[in-house]
């Protein structure tokens, strides 16, 4: 059950234990080479696996059924009626954070909230369960985080699990605010399509994004509307998610080490380094010069 093969000659596998029966696996494959790792997993578990840069495709034996798994992309797989073992086949310059817990360590992680989680409901009780959903910026920051920390020992696995509890708190609210089952509002159609209008204008103007009574206007809701139905999808309020996809997008842009501070915070509508350096460490505990400096250590 806990058993690891890989095949990834110059790429990494990392296995962190954080409580019996609930582990995290990090996938990297540096290598020019499609490569494959399996890992036993019986249907006592279920699996949480997220491609943070590049692309896979889980292989389910012995019939050879596959799903796909795109970059900045989750896949939840949970099947009580069989065993489900680990074959990703990971693209070159691949990057997947995975995380195997079973049901029972997942039962008492959301022991108040499991009516609200579709496959822990008991009329679930005797169903698969996949879901491939787009991975937010807030999760993003997370996995961000899980992928790069440098830590020794007990505090590695102490932080990791702290980490993937933020994790599983921002992917349940996303995906549950984002339920047309427990959101009447988002049953119209037109609405959704207008709140998604809404969040593609503030990504694409976000140096100098609009107020919201201007967005509002723009794709044709009400104040109250455009708050409401962007918190149900997105899980999150219109400013907060475009502070996260900036700081996300202002992170990747210094990994590139293509730009300076100054330049990376005029891109997202910084108008000051000193705003900027605020803004990035207020999210991620640094600096951005701190920030790109661990990066080539």
């Amino acid at each position: 059950m806990h058993h690891l093969s890989k095949s990834i000659a110059k790429g990494f596998v990392e296995r962190i234990d954080l409580d019996t029966n609930f582990y995290v696996l990090k996938t990297h494959n540096f290598t020019n080479d499609n490569q494959t790792i399996k890992a036993k997993v019986d249907r006592t578990y279920i699996q949480f696996h997220f491609c943070v840069k590049g692309e896979g495709e889980f292989v389910f034996q012995p019939n050879g059924y596959s799903l796909k798994i795109a970059e900045e992309h989750s896949l939840l797989l949970y099947n009580t009626q069989k065993d489900l073992p680990l074959e990703l086949l990971v693209t070159p310059k691949t990057t997947v954070i995975s995380i195997i817990v079973s049901i029972k360590n997942f039962h008492a992680m959301f022991s108040r909230e499991a009516s609200f989680i579709h496959f822990l409901r008991e009329d679930n009780g005797n169903t698969k369960y996949y879901s491939n959903e787009p991975i937010s910026p807030s999760s993003m920051v997370v996995l961000s985080q899980i992928n790069q920390y440098n830590m020794h020992g007990a505090l590695k696995a102490l932080y990791c699990k702290g980490k993937v509890y933020e994790l599983m708190s921002l992917y349940f609210n996303t995906s549950e605010e984002a339920d047309l089952d427990h959101c009447p509002f988002l049953v119209d159609e037109e609405n959704v399509v207008k709140i998604k209008q809404a969040k593609e204008i503030v990504i694409q103007r976000m140096a100098e994004p609009p107020t919201l009574s201007q967005l509002a206007n723009e794709v044709d809701l009400s104040l109250n509307k455009l708050k409401e139905g962007f918190k149900q999808i997105y899980g999150d309020s219109v400013f907060h998610f475009l502070f996260d996809y900036k700081m996300e997008y202002a992170r990747k842009m210094l990994e590139t080490g293509n730009h300076n501070v100054n330049e990376v915070g005029l891109k997202v509508g910084y108008s000051t380094a000193s705003h900027f350096i605020a803004a990035f460490k207020k999210k991620y505990g640094t600096t951005p010069k701190k920030y790109i400096s661990s990066q080539l250590n």
